[in-house]
């Protein structure tokens, strides 16, 4: 709150941190982190509560496009493409970038009047002290996993190694910390992986492709702008992990199967800013803050729509020109 000396600095603050952590951690961790300390720093300077949490939720879909661990989609891209870390975030990164100022341009924008006309106040409220041993520690685990992501080695196993450092050194009970691990997320997405591998032996996958095939065109870019839009609405109506186990087995057909893998993943991320209930992260946190506002439908839908059609449209174009 220190830094931020107007409204709109601090939607930017804001629309920076949650794409920035988004893209190292997945972005439904970062929602539920960090829901509960934007509530408390927008009531604490008695600024609207409503252009904040957009911009946490908006950015923190756009961010996690950046890398193969920022969402359950790209991690799962990342294992059936054999795409490796450096090669995704090259291309993808850059489309995060531009996707981050477009959304806080839009947000700006749309909120023009209701941030000009507040300001912060600079109440002085008692800061928990930041443990720096803490986060050091913590940050340098981080640094050396996404260091071994780099150097090609395997995701979960890297990602696994480093939870293990952090709880072994952090001597925390370990039992306790096994107790906050969502179990059920775990066995959902389990079940999920055998239902569209069942799914696909019916045929089903393929005769949805036969059907989109003439739609989709024979040029690397005809195919990407539609598989584009057919995946903003495959996501939307049939969620997007789902939507993405099913057309991957499409992939393979198309021109450039290298670029369309991308074009997936940035497809199916995007398409989560759309409506409110696009994507987890989104209802992550218009749930956490349902005690302090009300979001309706519409209320985020009008900011999320034109958000999806320009950063996904952008998004198409820099991965076209980067091929």
């Amino acid at each position: 709150m220190n830094f931020s000396r107007t409204p709109a600095r601090l939607l930017l603050y804001v629309t920076l941190t949650s794409g920035i952590l988004s893209a190292l951690l997945v972005n439904d961790t970062i929602c539920l982190m960090l829901t509960p300390l934007i509530v408390a720093v927008i009531r604490r300077g008695k600024l609207p509560l409503f252009p904040y949490l957009i911009a946490l939720a908006t950015s923190a879909n756009i961010g996690s496009v950046a890398t193969l661990v920022g969402n359950p989609q790209n991690m799962i891209i990342g294992h059936l493409s054999a795409i490796s870390f450096s090669e995704f975030s090259r291309a993808l990164l850059p489309a995060a970038i531009i996707g981050l100022a477009i959304n806080f341009f839009i947000l700006r924008f749309g909120f023009r009047k209701m941030l000009r006309e507040t300001a912060i106040d600079r109440a002085e409220d008692a800061v928990p002290k930041l443990d720096y041993r803490l986060f050091g520690f913590v940050s340098a685990v981080v640094v050396a996993m996404f260091a071994g992501f780099l150097a090609g080695l395997n995701l979960a196993w890297t990602a696994m190694a480093g939870a293990a450092v952090i709880m072994v050194l952090a001597r925390r009970d370990t039992h306790e910390v096994l107790k906050l691990v969502d179990w059920h997320l775990l066995l959902f997405f389990s079940a999920l992986f055998i239902v569209v591998d069942g799914l696909s032996d019916t045929g089903l996958p393929n005769a949805i492709y036969s059907r989109l095939e003439p739609i989709f065109g024979s040029s690397a870019p005809a195919q990407a702008w539609n598989l584009t839009w057919v995946s903003v609405v495959g996501s939307n109506v049939f969620s997007n992990v789902p939507f993405v186990l099913v057309a991957a087995k499409w992939i393979a057909r198309f021109a450039e199967p290298a670029l369309m893998w991308k074009v997936l993943a940035l497809a199916t991320t995007f398409a989560g800013n759309l409506t409110i209930v696009g994507s987890v992260a989104n209802m992550i946190v218009v749930e956490s803050a349902r005690d302090h506002i009300q979001v309706g439908f519409w209320d985020y839908a009008r900011f999320g729509i034109p958000i999806t059609i320009l950063t996904t449209g952008a998004g198409v174009i820099v991965l076209l020109v980067l091929r």
